[in-house]
């Protein structure tokens, strides 16, 4: 059992119990701003995403290969904004677990499960953008809408079934967790238990081999794109009629890539600081627990930026951002003027 000795000027989770975690309180200024911005990251998230769901679900045009895996990654971040970060936010600002153990294994576990659909919907677009650019011939007999929707349910499938295995290692495990949390954890912290090979193996294989996969595929994209810009620009050269119509549609084709190859980007220089983290030193979740979570809000907020990378670079999306926005505006106007 931990036993602790309270005195006046520290702070617990639950001051009735003896096994309490430590409670670190920020300033009201403080605590007030950080809602306000991690409030605002989380509508960011689930209102930007739901757009993005909406605009590809709504417009007959936009069902392609291609935008049914921008749908697909949006669905991800829509629950993990609207599931996952509110009741992050509040630990974060808390510094404290009031929700239970059962909820602290399902928000954990949900976690993990979006954070995989994410990076495996992540790795379906760089197959998608590789054949797209280095394979334009094949491009639309190898990779139909259909194949498309087969491979995202069978990779959400993957992700649920990550999901289940956590819970039941979770429901497996309960006495050693319990025995852990009485003698070296305290009461109102949510963190998973995790051993030394565990911690490795999931953040090798979860994070780390997609991640070398995409970089791989996006490497290759890049020399082969540039080699096809070379070629196409020597024909036009020499001939400027000859096939006007190709390179514009490659120009669209490369548009496409360079979007989702920042979409890439933005989420692997989010995701690996944790991972790196974890993998490296899986004990900082309880030795630095601040740290962790700056870590974590990090990561969650690739899933805001998503949606304002498809405003700027999609047309199809812009319009429909565009009109979100004003009426977001007119709203806080009409606010103002009835306060």
């Amino acid at each position: 059992m931990i036993n602790q000795s309270k005195t006046s000027d520290t702070h617990f989770c639950f001051e009735s119990s003896n096994t309490s975690c430590p409670k670190y309180i920020y300033s009201t200024a403080v605590r007030a701003s950080l809602y306000i911005l991690l409030g605002a990251v989380i509508i960011m998230t689930v209102f930007g995403n739901l757009l993005v769901i909406i605009t590809i679900a709504q417009m007959k045009q936009l069902h392609t290969p291609t935008n049914f895996l921008v749908l697909s990654l949006a669905v991800a971040d829509f629950l993990l904004g609207a599931m996952v970060m509110p009741p992050s936010m509040v630990r974060s600002l808390e510094t404290c677990w009031y929700l239970g153990n059962v909820f602290c294994r399902i928000h954990s576990s949900t976690d993990v499960m979006l954070c995989c659909a994410s990076i495996l919907n992540l790795l379906l677009i760089s197959i998608d953008r590789y054949y797209a650019v280095c394979q334009p011939l094949h491009y639309h007999t190898r990779v139909t809408n259909c194949v498309t929707v087969i491979m995202i349910l069978t990779f959400w499938s993957l992700s649920a079934f990550i999901l289940f295995g956590m819970m039941l290692f979770n429901m497996s495990t309960r006495n050693a967790e319990d025995i852990y949390r009485n003698s070296f954890q305290c009461e109102g912290s949510c963190s998973v238990l995790q051993s030394r090979m565990s911690s490795v193996i999931s953040s090798v294989l979860g994070f780390f081999t997609p991640a070398l996969v995409i970089i791989v595929l996006y490497l290759k994209i890049l020399v082969i794109a540039r080699r096809q810009a070379c070629s196409i620009q020597s024909r036009m050269c020499a001939n400027v009629n000859l096939e006007k119509n190709k390179p514009s549609r490659n120009k669209g084709e490369h548009k496409a890539t360079r979007t989702l190859a920042i979409v890439v980007g933005v989420y692997l220089a989010c995701w690996a600081p944790w991972f790196l983290c974890n993998l490296i030193s899986p004990d900082v979740v309880i030795t630095s627990p601040i740290f962790t979570e700056m870590l974590i809000w990090l990561a969650y907020f690739n899933s805001a930026i998503n949606p304002v990378i498809y405003a700027f670079s999609f047309s199809w999306f812009r319009k429909p951002f565009n009109f979100f926005l004003k009426k977001i505006y007119q709203f806080q106007g009409t606010l103002q003027f009835t306060m």
